[in-house]
């Protein structure tokens, strides 16, 4: 009896040890639609599909191609910055050349596709927004300073919208003295019967309100406006001078926002008070500027607020929408609200009452010497996460292999930096991370359990600041070109090193007078229009520019402009003589961080220059733009670098499980869907910035 409840126990332990090495099947996925920018309400870039699995991701491949139009074939710059969205097999996107489209997704057929030609400028737009009741169907597109009410079916304008489909922007912002650049390049959001936009506006002193509206999805009628730069008797007023509202421009909502749709809870980061480098005429705290901003999604009331940096003078704007998310502390489920920053810090809120759930303290940074200016005391700095990137450069920051090292050195030992909050003086002062990031636009993923995985840059940038021209009646076109243009293009109009502000030397064998006159007056992609401007100052810039002699002639100037003492000398990525950061690697990464604990769980290079990975060096990272997508597959899937990949990664450990070349490099968010139980993912590759070959293809792949 013994001997045979000893067999039977032993036959047991074999069938349980045969049946544990047996594949288990993948789960069949259902039909999964990826809804929004960014993939949900709560701004999480997650996927619940999981048929692409860390077992099986190698047999991803390409299933197909769509060429959407509108790359630049000159040389002159295009991009696509698009995460599309996936409603009931349809995809719909913008290509390169401004337009909306819809496809069929699981095939890459076009459905149908706009062909507007208003009175605009083309523009990088970031995605579209859907809204349903029954058997109606909206698409809701930006193209420049108009926001149109498409029919999803047919892509038509829904001539009961606005105007014949479409409203004007630039209403309710303009001011004296404002130039009227805005456009609405990331998509607004649905809450009941409301889409609520925030606009992008120019950075300089000129530049437009900031407010952001709400407006009707069936009429297109204005439903509220939350001013960011408060006027009389409204809180935050005080923090201004008097009549800041009527004098500054900017705090705008540029990078999208999140939605607690079950609370009815909007959140709203601002941007920076314009100008970016200089806040003489507008001292004191800034509010609403530079704020992560909860609002009553039904009527645009603030019901709480946290100002991630007193008056900005570095261009440290949110460049992201927050995440939602659920942590728990101390055994008790939170739900929180987490915002990353350009300074590579991540703030962690209580999003019902605003409470940071980690301490943040006020830290106190350097004065200002510039005259005029008052650098605010202190910054909010939290304790908790750690940075997810370096905070200072100093020499031990400079990279071994620098080919011109000495020449670095010297030029750092002169420079302002060593504190994250310098402010700007007239030699060279360092950001670090760069002007842009840290993190940027393409924003961060989160899981269920609480873990944020952030995309970052580490690349030093400088810039200073220099007296601007005096107004005057008169002016040179040397003149108008420095105050206007000098500190994006540079002062030798060579442009700066990545791309993103191009080269106007030799613009006129690319460009005639009357299209880069139209450029001016209507602004393109980066740059804002200079409308303000009158059409004798613009025909002496384009003049300048074009290397014609007559361009040093005195021109009469506008008056009305609004006019600062001081410009910023531009946005200078800091490379060596061979074209590579100057400081150590890495210069791209992707970190996870778990949320409920605040403590970092890996970081990883993002990219690599192939050049060097010849050499024996490991992966450096490299410049990035465009957000991750993460799903229960435990993948996360992210293309956004200089090198022009697709990458999957492990998302416990960060550990590289697929990769494959693109058309052009995928500076956007990627989506993942799936039609008839097939998973797909898809990535607009529109290269175009640091110097990248600008391309029109979004690119899906599933497995074989």
């Amino acid at each position: 009896m013994l001997r045979l409840l000893a067999l039977w126990l032993s036959l047991s332990l074999l069938v349980v040890l045969v049946v544990s090495f047996i594949p288990l099947p993948v789960e069949e996925v259902s039909d999964a639609d990826w809804e929004e920018y960014n993939g949900n309400a709560e701004k999480n870039h997650y996927s619940s599909l999981n048929q692409i699995t860390t077992e099986n991701v190698s047999q991803l491949t390409k299933v197909w191609e769509y060429a959407s139009g509108g790359a630049d074939s000159v040389g002159n710059q295009t991009q696509m910055q698009c995460n599309p969205i996936i409603i009931d097999g349809v995809l719909y996107g913008v290509s390169a050349g401004s337009q909306a489209f819809a496809l069929d997704a699981a095939t890459g057929r076009e459905r149908w596709k706009t062909a507007l030609a208003d009175e605009t400028f083309k523009m990088t737009s970031r995605g579209v927004t859907y809204w349903a009741e029954g058997t109606t169907k909206r698409i809701f597109f930006a193209y420049g300073h108009l926001l149109y009410a498409l029919d999803a079916v047919s892509g038509k304008p829904v001539t009961t919208f606005g105007q014949a489909g479409k409203i004007n922007l630039r209403d309710g912002l303009a001011r004296t003295g404002a130039d009227d650049y805005v456009i609405s390049n990331t998509p607004g959001i649905i809450f009941e019967n409301l889409i609520i936009v925030g606009t992008r506006v120019s950075e300089g002193p000129t530049a437009l309100k900031g407010d952001i509206r709400a407006y009707d999805v069936r009429t297109g009628r204005l439903a509220w406006t939350f001013r960011t730069v408060p006027a009389p008797g409204e809180a935050g007023y005080d923090t201004w001078p008097k009549d800041g509202h009527l004098n500054v421009g900017g705090a705008n909502n540029w990078m999208g926002m999140a939605i607690d749709r079950k609370r009815g809870i909007v959140y709203a980061p601002t941007g920076s008070a314009a100008f970016d480098f200089y806040g003489g005429n507008r001292l004191g705290a800034n509010l609403f500027a530079n704020c992560l901003l909860a609002l009553n999604a039904r009527t645009g009331r603030r019901i709480w607020h946290y100002q991630l940096v007193h008056h900005d003078i570095w261009d440290r704007d949110p460049p992201a929408p927050p995440n939602l998310l659920t942590v728990v502390q101390e055994g008790r489920k939170i739900d929180a609200v987490a915002q990353i920053t350009k300074q590579g810090q991540v703030f962690v809120f209580d999003r019902v009452t605003g409470k940071p759930l980690f301490p943040i303290e006020e830290k106190p940074f350097p004065a200002s010497d510039i005259p005029g200016e008052k650098a605010y005391p202190t910054q909010p700095i939290p304790l908790k996460p750690a940075p997810f990137t370096r905070q200072i450069f100093t020499e031990k920051d400079v990279n071994e292999t620098v080919a011109n090292r000495e020449e670095v050195l010297s030029q750092l030992r002169a420079s302002r930096t060593g504190t994250p909050y310098n402010p700007l003086g007239r030699e060279r002062t360092l950001f670090f991370p760069g002007t842009d990031g840290g993190a940027q636009w393409g924003g961060a993923a989160v899981d269920p359990n609480g873990v944020i995985y952030i995309p970052a840059k580490e690349i030093p940038v400088y810039s200073s600041l220099t007296d601007a021209p005096k107004p005057m009646a008169v002016s040179s076109a040397e003149k108008l070109y420095a105050t206007h243009c000098g500190a994006c293009h540079g002062a030798d109009r060579r442009g700066d090193h990545s791309g993103a502000y191009p080269s106007l030397l030799a613009i006129a064998d690319r460009m005639k007078p009357a299209a880069i006159q139209e450029l001016l007056q209507k602004g393109r992609g980066m740059m804002p229009a200079f409308s303000h401007l009158s059409s004798a100052e613009r025909n002496a810039i384009v003049d300048f520019i074009s290397g014609k002699k007559t361009a040093q002639n005195p021109v009469a100037t506008s008056q009305a402009r609004t006019w600062v003492p001081y410009i910023h000398t531009g946005y200078n990525r800091w490379y060596d003589s061979k074209g590579y950061p100057v400081s150590r690697p890495p210069w791209g990464t992707l970190t996870a961080i778990d949320l409920n604990t605040g403590d970092h769980r890996w970081q990883i290079p993002l990219g690599e220059f192939p050049a060097l990975t010849k050499q024996g060096i490991p992966p450096t990272g490299t410049d990035n733009y465009g957000g991750p997508v993460v799903t229960a597959g435990g993948l996360i899937f992210i293309a956004a670098t200089l090198d022009e990949k697709l990458r999957v990664f492990d998302r416990q450990t960060g550990k590289l499980l697929w990769e494959t070349q693109l058309p052009a490099a995928g500076y956007a968010t990627p989506a993942t869907y799936s039609v008839q139980g097939k998973q797909y993912v898809v990535i607009a590759c529109g290269g175009g910035k640091l110097k990248t070959r600008s391309g029109d293809r979004y690119v899906a792949f599933a497995l074989k």
